[in-house]
């Protein structure tokens, strides 16, 4: 059973008169409710002379004769205050720690200005006789701020390129030339094209060209823009301004050009990049500066453009997808990563050099492999590259128990890896790589039923690139 409820009157609104009398009640009694409850109070004119002082205070301070004080410059009774800095500049002194003899207390200092704003005099007041009891805050405040610290320096690690050219292994007459010309591209501030098949360690070289620099202690920003939806690719460049759009942070957000401000920007399947979004990358290579989304404001920008896509961008600007004048500007300086299967004779160091990474990742003992096994991976198309090498002597490790990776270990998971079939003597070689392709596409989605997902991690390409290399290769 329910009581019955008395009715509520309503609130009448609060009328001017009485909200003046308050604020006027309130004024007159700050004073006294904080004489009352602090550890001491003391009020000076504009010339910092001491007008009074609550009962407390002098007792603190030890003075012996409190009415003596009065009329004397602050610093003859209390020789560490900051009461003149205060009257003079205007400016309050919140929470600070004053010493007397061998105490400290906590204090708060605060101008007092008249009706029309001019300072006439200062108000200090002893909140804590013992600065010891802000030990705790003091305490959390110092881990904030180390933890603070810690996560930009983390930051800043994570935003530093981990590679350089020693990270690049190999000796073969392909890995030597494109290391010397990078080598070469490190030494200007003109942008780089990195132009290579999936999996050719693209972004190594980037990172690798970055530290060889004279950016190297600056800022190095990796953005795959195959991987990032085509609707948050500009926010993602340029950032937000504060309320740019409904679920936009408060304060903004920065974006990876502002990131990679005096450094390097590192800008991975640049191909797929839209018309729209790149007539504004042209205007920031052109102008020097930037827009963020949703403002009206232009920032300039030091960043040092290192392009790197696995499309034929001559084609790409020939068929009209990609900006002819765009182009031109990435196309400064050119570097092209041959694949994998074009440098065989790296295998072996490849392999050395994996196997140990591989382990100590694995939490394994350290793995060699056998001559025959390397000579079973020669027999391999690898059009995955380095990537899908990696993949292979991983699963290996994981299958084997023995001591050495043999031929055994590799056949069993790459059961495709059969002697390469010698091409008819009518295909070209550029037909001969197409008919590879295909048929490793076939056998891939052949293996994963049709899931083109998973297809695409299999052979170490993006699923963007699949469905491409399927529509190119008639395989749809």
């Amino acid at each position: 059973m329910s009581l019955p409820t008395a009715a509520t009157p309503s609130a009448t609104p609060l009328q001017a008169g009485e909200a003046r009398q308050l604020l006027k009640v309130a004024t007159e009694s700050l004073l006294g409710h904080f004489a009352e409850i602090c550890e001491g109070a003391v009020i000076v004119d504009r010339q910092a002379r001491i007008v009074w002082m609550n009962e407390r205070y002098p007792k603190r301070l030890g003075v012996a004769d409190p009415a003596a004080a009065i009329g004397q410059p602050v610093e003859s009774i209390l020789p560490n205050s900051l009461m003149r800095e205060v009257v003079d500049t205007g400016r309050p002194i919140m929470l600070d720690i004053m010493d007397f003899g061998e105490e400290s207390f906590v204090v708060v200092r605060l101008p007092l200005r008249d009706k029309g704003g001019t300072v006439i005099g200062g108000i200090g007041l002893m909140l804590l006789d013992d600065a010891r009891s802000l030990a705790p805050l003091v305490s959390r405040f110092n881990r904030l701020k180390l933890d603070y610290a810690d996560s930009q320096r983390r930051l800043a690690e994570a935003r530093r390129a981990k590679y350089t050219l020693s990270s690049i292994i190999g000796a073969s007459a392909a890995c030597l030339a494109f290391k010397q010309q990078a080598r070469r591209a490190a030494r200007t501030r003109a942008p780089v094209l990195i132009q290579g098949e999936t999996g050719t360690g693209k972004e190594l070289l980037a990172q690798a060209i970055h530290n060889a620099s004279l950016r190297a202690d600056k800022p190095f920003v990796a953005v795959n823009i195959a991987a990032i939806p085509e609707t948050l690719l500009e926010s993602e460049f340029f950032g937000t301004a504060p309320g740019a759009f409904t679920g936009a942070e408060r304060k903004g957000r920065e974006g990876k050009f502002k990131l990679a401000d005096g450094g390097t920007l590192f800008l991975d399947e640049i191909g797929d990049m839209s018309a729209a979004l790149q007539a504004k990358l042209l205007r920031v290579l052109q102008e020097g500066e930037f827009e963020a989304l949703g403002s009206n404001r232009l920032e300039p920008v030091d960043v040092r453009l290192v392009a790197a896509t696995s499309r034929d961008l001559q084609a790409e600007v020939e068929a009209g997808r990609f900006r002819t004048d765009l182009y031109y500007r990435l196309n400064v300086v050119t570097l092209s990563i041959p694949p994998l299967r074009e440098r065989l004779s790296d295998l072996p160091p490849l392999c050395e050099h994996m196997l140990e990474a591989l382990c100590r990742k694995l939490g394994l003992p350290l793995r060699d492999i056998s001559a025959e096994a390397v000579q079973r991976l020669h027999q391999h198309h690898w059009p995955g590259n380095i990537r899908e090498l990696q993949n292979v002597l991983e699963r290996a490790l994981m299958m084997s128990d023995g001591e050495i990776l043999a031929q055994a270990d590799i056949d069993a998971v790459l059961p495709a890896a059969k002697a390469a079939a010698p091409a008819p003597a009518n295909l070209s070689l550029a037909e001969a790589i197409a008919e590879a392709e295909r048929n490793s596409i076939r056998k891939a989605l052949a293996a994963c039923a049709g899931n083109k997902a998973r297809a695409a991690a299999e052979l170490g390409i993006s699923r963007t690139s699949l469905y491409e290399k399927i529509a190119l290769l008639g395989l749809g």
